[in-house]
């Protein structure tokens, strides 16, 4: 059996780009052109699990990353893997699980997608970059050093901060009515949002590198191509409907709310927990997310190119 490169959650935000741009890497890496890609997922019957399935050498398999053991890794002889982990409380829990797995059964190498690098430190206010932060210290401890890994530290997705522009937009056309424009970003601070596609192109190069060593322990800074900044989304918006935004709310993080509402509401998981992500725009706002962040191997191996104007055009496209 060829080896496999595993990719955890291959058709969920940044999982469908790696596995899209890694099955076309692999047709030209002769060091990996042994290696098939196996393409976790809940529903193998889904329209995307069904356009990754038609990819050379991708297999679909629906698995529950969660419940991947040792033994099922060396069933499947997984050398290299992608995990995109979820942000639940108990999410360090279950993703340490998968590492400690995966270096029994002698996984070689793992990318990881972490989060905006200015939270990822232990005393950050919101809960779950400093779940990030616990799984980047696990991971370079001694204990690990059999199991190469890289960990990217994404800004703030792209689409999170112009789908509130775009429905604007959408209902000024139908109806001309404006309600509050609520959006993330200040007035004033630029932040290098990024399309969650690119870092999974990005992820995909890494995982087809021959020498996967001199990226062994990196933590790569992701941002977009250029920074906008909430009045730049304002006059973006503008431009679009032909007339003023009358109200703005800068640094708008009600939806939390409605979150917490309709997801937690009704589990045990603590209030003062969840809405502890409140903050976790604060590092945004103050101007430490730009895209003067990036790291500078990020621009060699696969420099993004989405704008966030390209990301409004694809979402009012939609």
């Amino acid at each position: 059996m060829a080896l496999s490169i595993l990719i955890v959650g291959a058709t969920g935000n940044t999982g469908r780009a790696v596995t899209r741009t890694l099955a076309k890497l692999l047709q030209s890496n002769k060091a990996l052109d042994e290696n098939r890609i196996l393409a976790l997922t809940r529903s193998s019957n889904s329209p995307v699990a069904r356009e990754l399935a038609r990819l050379p050498r991708v297999e679909v398999i629906e698995q529950n990353w969660v419940e991947i053991t040792a033994d099922w890794l060396r069933e499947h002889e997984v050398a290299r893997a992608f995990i995109a982990s979820h942000n639940e409380p108990n999410q360090f829990a279950e993703e340490s699980t998968f590492y400690v797995n995966a270096l029994g059964a002698n996984v070689k190498y793992v990318v990881r997608i972490s989060t905006t690098a200015a939270n990822v430190r232990p005393d950050c206010p919101a809960y779950y970059p400093r779940q990030h932060w616990a799984i980047e210290a696990l991971l370079d401890s001694p204990e690990f050093n059999k199991l190469k890994w890289t960990s990217l530290q994404p800004n703030i997705f792209s689409p999170l901060i112009m789908s509130p522009a775009a429905k604007f937009i959408k209902k000024y056309r139908e109806s001309r009515e404006q309600d509050t424009l609520r959006l993330m970003l200040s007035e004033d601070a630029p932040v290098g949002i990024i399309d969650p596609d690119e870092i999974g192109i990005i992820a995909a190069y890494l995982l087809a590198q021959h020498d996967i060593s001199v990226h062994h322990k990196a933590k790569y800074v992701l941002n977009g191509p250029e920074d906008i900044t909430g009045r730049q989304l304002v006059r973006m918006i503008e431009r679009h409907i032909g007339a003023p935004v009358k109200d703005v709310s800068y640094e708008d993080v009600s939806f939390i709310d409605m979150i917490y509402d309709y997801q937690y509401a009704g589990t045990k998981q603590s209030k003062n927990v969840i809405y502890s992500i409140k903050s976790a725009p604060e590092t945004a706002w103050e101007g430490k997310c730009s895209t003067s962040t990036t790291s500078k191997e990020i621009m060699t191996i696969a420099a993004p190119k989405r704008t966030p104007a390209d990301v409004l055009k694809t979402l009012l496209d939609g």
